[in-house]
């Protein structure tokens, strides 16, 4: 069945010890993370107490359970978003060529099932059909069954790997385990139309984040009678930053995601639970925390919020630019400076490949990392610095991007040779420009 074992299984930071961490810590941590927020008052020492007074039973006392509200929740939000995904209009985008030779189809329709979504979302509010409310107060419930339905759902993939792969992009490492934490298919689908990882990825994990974001804003003014500046900024940054990355979604496409990382727990159980209950916590802590920032701290830290998601975007779009015209094209003003280097596929096929090494990209090999940690920043820091929780996004995003860009760098080392060594020599930093 194609290639036998996923070339990220092998990085020396992920050990086969970590996965089996990841595998049984991440879904008591959101639960202790939702807890803390809503019931602890964003106080880790408040849990840390709570758990050492009350020990094992407490912790599963304070454990939600699944309940049948949940599951029509989640279940009718994500039969929308799959309907959306499946009909809404959009243009035939490609994605980029596999090691086993495939090149997967997509239908762009994003931007369209982002608007739709909370459109919907708001007009269901607003004419009191459905009030988000009900979502926030339920949220501990929904995490729990998500993190169920969702072990469920990694367990699929992991049959589906073995009894029925959509393409020869599959195969065991032999290793039940790495299989089932790595994946076993990097393009499943469900029948000829429906990518699973466009749907968990995309269409679940990342609209889950406005649609959330707007919960908690809502949740706040149907408290208070008003939303605190501290609350809007939040919430604007993180739409911005959604749309930003719908509105660039065929790029993410390319991108190690979805065209390196298989169907697994790693990649399917993180969007559709790590992604709906971590990176939405700062959110989460100021619906009971709302903080008066003042008109001008409040704009500052809105307006540089802003320029770090446009910086992001723009550092992505030079580069897409850069591929569509095949080199061609102009990167600040000037004629790109690039390397010219080839590949060899699995089959054996020779491949080209052109490599940036100008504008935002001769400044580091992944500094649009920067600017994504640093917008993460800014829609946390409305919550100020009274407890340390709502920066656990911002830690927990460097931790993942610096692994990340590690992963990537050994994957093109092997994959371009002498080439990726000359790219090196020209644009020596890996992250961050003078220092790493």
């Amino acid at each position: 069945m194609g290639e036998s074992k996923n070339d990220t299984v092998h990085s020396p930071i992920v050990t086969y010890f970590s996965m089996i961490s990841l595998l049984t810590l991440c879904p008591p941590f959101v639960i202790l993370l939702w807890y803390t927020m809503t019931a602890a008052d964003g106080s880790i020492l408040r849990t840390f107490d709570y758990l050492i007074n009350n020990g094992l039973n407490g912790f599963v006392d304070l454990w939600p359970k699944p309940t049948l509200l949940a599951c029509k929740i989640i279940g009718v939000y994500a039969v929308f978003e799959a309907a959306l995904q499946l009909f809404l209009p959009g243009h035939t985008v490609y994605g980029p060529i596999s090691p086993s030779g495939n090149r997967p189809v997509y239908k762009a329709n994003g931007v369209a099932a982002y608007l739709v979504t909370l459109v919907t979302y708001v007009v269901l509010w607003w004419f009191g059909i459905f009030n988000p409310t009900i979502v926030y107060d339920h949220l501990g419930e929904i995490y729990s069954t998500l993190i169920f339905g969702s072990f469920i759902f990694c367990i699929f993939l992991y049959i589906k790997g073995h009894l029925a792969p959509s393409s020869t992009d599959s195969g065991s490492s032999g290793n039940i385990i790495i299989d089932f934490y790595w994946g076993m298919e990097l393009y499943p689908r469900i029948g000829k139309y429906f990518d699973i990882k466009v749907f968990t990825n995309c269409r679940f994990g990342m609209m889950s984040w406005a649609v959330l974001a707007l919960t908690y804003c809502i949740k706040q003014y149907e408290e208070n009678g008003k939303v605190a500046d501290s609350m809007l900024v939040n919430t604007t940054l993180m739409l911005v930053y959604v749309t930003k990355f719908f509105w660039w979604e065929a790029g993410y496409w390319n991108t190690m995601d979805i065209a390196h990382d298989r169907a697994g727990f790693y990649i399917c159980w993180g969007c559709l639970v790590w992604v709906p209950s971590i990176y939405t916590s700062p959110g989460m802590y100021l619906v009971n925390h709302p903080v008066n920032l003042g008109i001008q701290l409040a704009l500052f830290i809105l307006v540089a919020g802003i320029l770090c998601i446009y910086i992001n975007y723009d550092c992505d779009r030079q580069r897409q630019e850069f591929r569509r015209t095949n080199g061609k094209g102009s990167v600040w003003g000037k004629a790109p400076s690039k390397i010219e280097a080839s590949y060899t596929t699995t089959s054996g096929e020779t491949k080209r490949s052109l490599l940036l090494t100008s504008g935002w990209w001769g400044l580091a090999r992944h500094f649009h990392y920067v600017p994504e940690i640093l917008a993460a920043f800014f829609w946390t820091v409305p919550a100020l610095f009274n407890h340390f929780l709502p920066y656990f996004y911002v830690i927990f995003l460097t931790i993942l991007l610096f692994d990340r860009a590690k992963r990537d760098d050994d994957r093109c080392r092997s994959k371009y040779g002498k080439y990726w060594k000359l790219y090196c020599d020209r644009v020596p930093y890996r992250i961050i420009p003078g220092i790493y």
